[in-house]
């Protein structure tokens, strides 16, 4: 899927916003509209490495288990973040946060998503709506990301290590 690019300006400085954004476990928070079901795949939620996986809930979707990993924190404007989902976890995902200071000491967070269907089925779906509920969901997710920076409500539930 070609990617899809949604941002928001949180009135708060971008060492902040980039603290929020490097735990994983917080992502959780701002994304349990859409990704629900969170399990950290380690015990340190910080930095290069960390990584959980969640469950999508997608409309028509039977395989819904995903998972992300920071693969490169680069503080304190950008994180890159891979992962797969889908059936056999197949579609491989990458997503990138981008931080840029705005005026007045606010912070433009970008954040890009690109995913790489392999079977036919795959790339139906995201033809026939997958791209646009994506878009939404990550544009909601940037609103209540805001939100949570700037007021400190809409906070949804951290995710946390799976039991053994």
């Amino acid at each position: 899927m070609d990617p899809i690019t949604v941002s928001t300006t949180i009135d708060r400085p971008r060492e902040e916003v980039f603290e929020y954004l490097a735990d994983i476990a917080n992502h959780a928070e701002f994304t349990d509209h859409y990704m629900v079901d969170w399990h950290l795949l380690r015990e340190d939620p910080y930095g290069a490495g960390a990584g959980a996986r969640f469950r999508v809930k997608a409309p028509l979707s039977r395989f819904s288990w995903a998972d992300f990993t920071f693969a490169e924190v680069q503080p304190p404007y950008r994180i890159v973040e891979r992962g797969r989902g889908g059936k056999y976890n197949r579609i491989r995902m990458l997503g990138t946060y981008t931080l840029s200071p705005g005026p007045g000491g606010t912070t433009k967070v970008e954040y890009t998503l690109e995913t790489l269907p392999v079977m036919l089925s795959d790339k139906l779906m995201e033809a026939l709506g997958g791209r646009a509920w994506s878009r939404r969901q990550a544009s909601k997710s940037m609103r209540r990301l805001r939100t949570i920076l700037e007021e400190g409500r809409g906070r949804g539930r951290r995710a946390s290590v799976a039991a053994r």
